[in-house]
């Protein structure tokens, strides 16, 4: 009989220890996740097709996961012109295609006002849905922290 009221007791401290358990953990909350943000700085042209096409293309892989700016200045410009040159390289697709992708996708592209303007080009030359750069497009693009990767 002795047996028997100890291992109900058992029985009874584990259960009480189980619900006690489940209890204090709580209700299971969705935490908001918040991404890091990668600035893909792009410096070259159509004179250096492996930097700007690995560009696009970490810009794409990135963006998987992780919010993404694309920014082109110096030499970058000419990428992002209506009358571009589609850039390629082997193994890599096409600048053009690159580009519409990422548009697609929603990230943001940037282009440089004063490098446009020092290449003798204008606002209305860039390309639809590549925007003049603004300084705040820079930091309020993602909630995270902000990687650069320059090409």
């Amino acid at each position: 009989m002795l047996n028997h009221r100890l291992r109900f007791l058992a029985v009874l401290l584990s259960a009480a220890a189980l619900v006690a358990g489940c209890q204090s953990a709580g209700p299971h909350e969705q935490q908001a996740v918040t991404r890091d943000g990668v600035f893909m700085h792009v410096s070259k042209g159509a004179e250096d097709p492996h930097a700007v096409l690995m560009a696009l293309k970490m810009a794409t892989l990135m963006s998987a996961d992780r919010d993404v700016l694309v920014y082109f200045d110096l030499k970058g410009v000419n990428v992002v012109l209506k009358d571009a040159q589609d850039v390629t390289f082997p193994t890599f697709d096409s600048s053009k295609s690159q580009l519409k992708a990422l548009l697609d996708k929603g990230v943001p592209l940037y282009v440089c006002p004063g490098c446009l303007k020092a290449a003798g080009k204008k606002p209305e030359d860039v390309m639809p849905g590549v925007k003049i750069a603004e300084k705040d497009a820079f930091f309020n693009f993602t909630k995270g922290r902000i990687l650069t990767l320059d090409y």
